[in-house]
C-alpha cells in the first residue's frame, strides 16, 4: 500500500497497521496561548526532520525534486517565529534563504532551467513575508526586501502581452510543460507580491501593477469579479477563452491576500469588494458546512484521499495568508479567527501518528489518517501558529511604521530569463498535461525501481 501510493500520488503513505502504537494527540486549549505555542513547537520540529540542508555536504534551502517547497517550509518557521517568538529555526531559515536567492532573484543556477513563475513567486512572497516581520536581514547577503524586488522585477519583465492581451505564463521557457497556460496562481501570486511591495515601499509604480494584474485576471475566465469564483488555468492557443475551474484554496487565497494589502494601501471601495467577496467564498467553500464550517479542507482532493505534495501544502498556505488578512484589515477580523482556531483544533488532534505526533492531511476527523511527510507538518504548523493572531496587536510593518529591510528597486534587473522577448517555440498538445503531472510520473517511476530493488534484494 505505501509503495501504490508513493508511485500514484508523489506521498507517503503508510498504513496504520504497521504501528502497533500510537501516540495521543497534540492537545490544545484554543484560549491558551502557551498551549498553542507548545503545539506548534512540535509541528515545526517534525516539519524540520525532514529538512537536511543544514547538514554536513548538503545545500542548504534546496529540495531538488521539489524546489518551491523549500520556501514554504521556510515562510511556514517565519511565522512560526512571529506568533510564539521561538528562534530555534531562524538560522536555517536565514541560511536557506540566502543559499537560493540566486543573483538576488530566486532565479538559482541549479535549478531556474526548469522553475515555474509560480515556483519563483513563492520565494518572493516568503522574502516580503520576512521583511513584513521584522526578520533581521543578513550581515553578509541580500536584504529580504530587496530579494521580493528581485522577484517582481524578473517576473514583470516576463508579463506577456503577445497573447490573451497579457498575463503571466505558468512556466517560465517555452519547452516546459504548461507554457501556453496563463494560471491563477502565478498571475495572483504576482499581484499579492506587487500589492505587498506597494504597501511596504509606499511606491505606487507596485500598486499600478497590482492593479494591472488583478484587472487582467478579472478580464479572463481565471478571475469573475462578480461571483468571485478563482479558476486555476486559462490557455493562450484558445486566446484564453476557456477555463480549467479546478477549485483549489491556494487560488482564492492569494487574490484574497493581495486585495486585502490593497485596501490597506488605498483605502479604495474596489479593494474592500474584492477582498470581501474573495473571503466570503474561500470560507463558504474551503470550510465546509459538513464537517462544522470551522476546519479548513482540501475539497478537491481529500474525500478521494488523492492529494499530492503540493496540494497538501495549500491549506497551510491560505491559513497563513488568512491570519495576515486578519490584521492587515481588521474589518475580516471576527470572520476569520473563529476559522483559524476551529482548524488548529482539528489539526492538532490528526496529530497522533508513529508515536511521536505525526500530522495528518485532512483535519476534520480529528485523528491521524495514516498519510505523513514534511508537507503534513508544515501545514499544521501554519495554521498553530496563525491561530495566534489574536495575540498580535498591529499589522505587519511596512517602512515607514518599523520596517527596516534595505531596498533595492533594481534588484534582478540584470537577469532577463523567461522575459517576454525570449525565443518561443510552438507548445504542442501533449505539453498541456501539465508540469506538475510530469513529475509525480517521475516520482512514481522512481518510487517503482526503489520498489524494485528493495524487493528483488
Amino acid at each position: 500500500m505505501r509503495l501504490v501510493r508513493d508511485c500514484l500520488y508523489g506521498g507517503l503513505f503508510l498504513n496504520t497497521a504497521l504501528f502497533s502504537q500510537l501516540s495521543h494527540a497534540i492537545d490544545i486549549d484554543i484560549s491558551s496561548t502557551s498551549s498553542i505555542k507548545d503545539a506548534a513547537s512540535k509541528t515545526a520540529y517534525g516539519s524540520m526532520t525532514w529538512y537536511h540542508g543544514n547538514e554536513t555536504g548538503q545545500i542548504p534551502g534546496a529540495f531538488p525534486s521539489k524546489w518551491w517547497e523549500g520556501s514554504a517550509l521556510f515562510t511556514s518557521l517565519l511565522l512560526y517565529w512571529y506568533y510564539t517568538g521561538d528562534s530555534t529555526y531562524n538560522d536555517e531559515v536565514r541560511q536557506g534563504m540566502q543559499w537560493q536567492a540566486g543573483d538576488c532573484d530566486y532565479m538559482p543556477a541549479n535549478y531556474s532551467s526548469y522553475l515555474g513563475n509560480d515556483d519563483q513567486m513563492f520565494w518572493g512572497l516568503a522574502a516580503i513575508t520576512a521583511a513584513e516581520i521584522e526578520f533581521a536581514d543578513s550581515s553578509s547577503g541580500y536584504s529580504w526586501l530587496a530579494l521580493a524586488q528581485g522577484v517582481y522585477n524578473t517576473q514583470i519583465d516576463r508579463w506577456d502581452d503577445s497573447t490573451c492581451g497579457g498575463g503571466l505564463r505558468w512556466q517560465i521557457y517555452p519547452y516546459e510543460a504548461g507554457y501556453a497556460m496563463k494560471n491563477s496562481i502565478s498571475n495572483g501570486g504576482l499581484f499579492q507580491l506587487a500589492a505587498r511591495l506597494a504597501r511596504y515601499t509606499s511606491n505606487d509604480t507596485y500598486a499600478d501593477w497590482a492593479e494591472k494584474i488583478f484587472d487582467w485576471c478579472a478580464s479572463t475566465p481565471l478571475l469573475n469579479n462578480e461571483t468571485w469564483n478563482v479558476a486555476d488555468s486559462t490557455d493562450v492557443d484558445n486566446s484564453c477563452s476557456t477555463q480549467g475551474n479546478n477549485q483549489w484554496s491556494y487560488n482564492y487565497g492569494v487574490f484574497l491576500t493581495g486585495a486585502a494589502y490593497m485596501y490597506n494601501y488605498t483605502g479604495k471601495a474596489k479593494w474592500k469588494t474584492a477582498a470581501e467577496g474573495l473571503l466570503n467564498v474561500t470560507l463558504d467553500t474551503f470550510f465546509p458546512a459538513k464537517y462544522g464550517g470551522n476546519i479548513m479542507s482540501e475539497i478537491l482532493c481529500e474525500p478521494t484521499e488523492v492529494c499530492n505534495d503540493n496540494e497538501i501544502l495549500f491549506k497551510g498556505l491560505v491559513t497563513g495568508w488568512l491570519g495576515l488578512v486578519a490584521l492587515v484589515m481588521p474589518s475580516t477580523y471576527d470572520s476569520i479567527l473563529p476559522k483559524l482556531q476551529g482548524s488548529a483544533e482539528a489539526a492538532a488532534a490528526s496529530c497522533s501518528g508513529m508515536s511521536n505526533n505525526t500530522c495528518g492531511v485532512r483535519w476534520w476527523p480529528k485523528k491521524w489518517d495514516g498519510w505523513n511527510g514534511m508537507e503534513e507538518e508544515i501545514a499544521v504548523t501554519n495554521v498553530l501558529s496563525s491561530a495566534l493572531v489574536n495575540t498580535k496587536k498591529t499589522a505587519p510593518v511596512t517602512s515607514s511604521t518599523g520596517g527596516n529591510s534595505s531596498s533595492d528597486p533594481n534588484a534582478g534587473t540584470g537577469d532577463n530569463t523567461g522575459s517576454s522577448g525570449s525565443t518561443e517555440s510552438k507548445i504542442t498538445t501533449g505539453d498541456k498535461a501539465g508540469a506538475s503531472i510530469l513529475t509525480i510520473a517521475f516520482v512514481g517511476m522512481w518510487g517503482g525501481m526503489i520498489a524494485w530493488m528493495v524487493i528483488g534484494g
